[in-house]
Formats: C-alpha cells, structure tokens, sequence
C-alpha cells in the first residue's frame, strides 16, 4: 500500500524587479542574432534604390568639409593649429557625423518599426542600438577617406595617441545612443521630435568644435563648454589622430561623465516608457 504525503503549498509571488536589473539588459545577449539582423536591414535600406549608394556616406562630409573651408578658413580665417583645414575639420566630422546619423536613424526607428513593436516580443532596445551600430560602416567609408587625405596632406599621425581613438570612438556611440534612447522613447507619443531634431542638430554643432578649434573659447567656459558631451569627443578624437586638442583632461572627463549620465537615464527612462509602446505607437 503506498503512503500518500501531504506536502505544504507553495506560494510564489512575482514581483517587478527594481533598480538597474529592471533594465533586464541580459536579454540583449539572447537576441544578438536579431541585432545583426537589424544593423544590415537599416544599412540596406538606408542605401537602398540610390544611385549613388555607399557614396553618401562619402559625399556628405567632404561638402560638408568644403563649405566649412570656405566659410571658416578662407574667410574668417579660423585657426586650425598649424593643421591643413581640411584635414582638422574633416576629423572632426567623422565622429559628428556618426553622432548625427545616430540620432536621425535612432530618433524614428520605433515608429518606423511599429509593425514589429505591435505583433511580436523582442526587448526594444534592440532597434535604436541597431540604428546607432548601423552608423559604424559610413563611420569606416569616411575614416579611409580621411588617411587617403591624410598622405595626400603630408599629415602623420600621432602614433603614440593612436590607442586612445577607439575609446573616442567608443565614446561618441555611448553618447549618440544615449541621445537617440530618450529622442526615440520621446517620438513615439510625440511626433514633434522629427521636426525638432534637424534644429537640435545644427545648433548642436555649432556649440561643438568641429569648425573651428576650442582653443577659441575663453578659459572661463571651459568647463561650461565641457557639459557638452561630443565637445569631448571631437576635442579627443582631433588628439588622439592629429595631436591637437585636449587629451585625456578633466574636460574629456567632464564630457565623458556627462555621456555616460546621459545613457544611464536614457536606459532608465526607455524602460519605463517601454510597456506604453505598443498602445501608443
């Protein structure tokens, strides 16, 4: 005869979690597949039915670049410490250039993906660092242009700061994504950030330092001028290739803190806004 045993009920009580495991980030690794999958997507379709093509990712800075030349350089004639203009400007843009393709990609690709949000599960984040990542190819297209530049110029580089320009590099993604969290949560309830995003932009590079040097800005704002995260970046990124600008000061520690402040609130905030996605989008 068998003996039958009564065990106790168990109770299990599901709570939210709190605090930076909510963020639930691991999940990103369990869908690095679908990450790949959305950065060739977004570079596909960017270039997708142009003439052109890749090109773009070429054209943009160089116009860029040749206005900046005129306007800066042979007019006002804007110090460049002792670098060919176009050379000091051209660097500049690369990282700003990256920075800008972010938040434009980054600002619109839930709305543009609301089909995906409405009909299946996949952790949202997904699609603005995909937006963000997909910048990364222009980013290399432009960057074999610049050293093509570089030994038309005559510039070296300076070979000793060489291992500081990914960390630059790394520096302007934390920032574009950062942005493009809080302007891509933003969007999806309201559409006012398309129309506000090209203005944010240009003045956005007018108070960054890709035109002219920040050697310009009296000393007394520097720390003020600082708060600008990609003011860092492009100041880091111009020292670690061409060995002008700031190095690694207290105002790239500045500019890097403030970016990293920004992405945490912007991962903050993207979460929490998440669970409305799907009904407001």
């Amino acid at each position: 005869m068998t003996e039958i045993t009564k065990t106790e009920p168990t109770t299990i009580y599901i709570r939210p979690t709190s605090g930076l495991a909510a963020l639930n980030l691991g999940d990103l690794w369990h869908y690095r597949e679908l990450i790949v999958f959305m950065i060739w997507r977004d570079i596909k379709v960017r270039y997708k039915q142009t003439l052109l093509g890749a090109l773009w990712a070429v054209i943009q800075p160089l116009m860029t670049m040749l206005v900046f030349n005129f306007l800066f350089n042979n007019i006002a004639k804007v110090s460049s410490d002792g670098i060919p203009y176009p050379i000091f400007s051209f660097t500049a843009l690369l990282p700003w250039g990256l920075f800008t393709t972010a938040l434009n990609t980054a600002s619109r690709s839930l709305t543009s993906n609301h089909n995906m949000i409405t009909k299946t599960y996949f952790p949202r984040l997904i699609l603005p660092i995909a937006s963000v990542l997909g910048g990364l190819v222009d980013f290399a297209i432009a960057f074999a242009i610049l050293l093509v530049m570089m030994l038309y110029y005559r510039v070296v580089p300076t070979w000793n700061a060489l291992w500081a320009l990914p960390l630059f590099l790394l520096l302007s993604i934390i920032s574009a994504l950062g942005v493009a969290l809080w302007l891509s949560a933003i969007n999806v309830k309201y559409r006012d950030v398309g129309y506000a995003l090209p203005f944010i932009t240009q003045f956005w590079l007018f108070i960054t330092p890709v035109a002219y040097s920040s050697k310009v800005i009296s000393d007394k704002w520097q720390i003020l001028y600082a708060l600008n995260p990609m003011a860092g970046v492009v100041n880091g990124f111009r020292w670690a290739l061409l060995g002008s600008g700031n190095g690694p000061d207290i105002l790239v520690a500045i500019s890097a803190g403030i970016s990293l402040v920004i992405l945490l609130t912007g991962l903050i905030y993207f979460r929490n806004m998440e669970r409305t996605f799907a009904d407001t989008i």
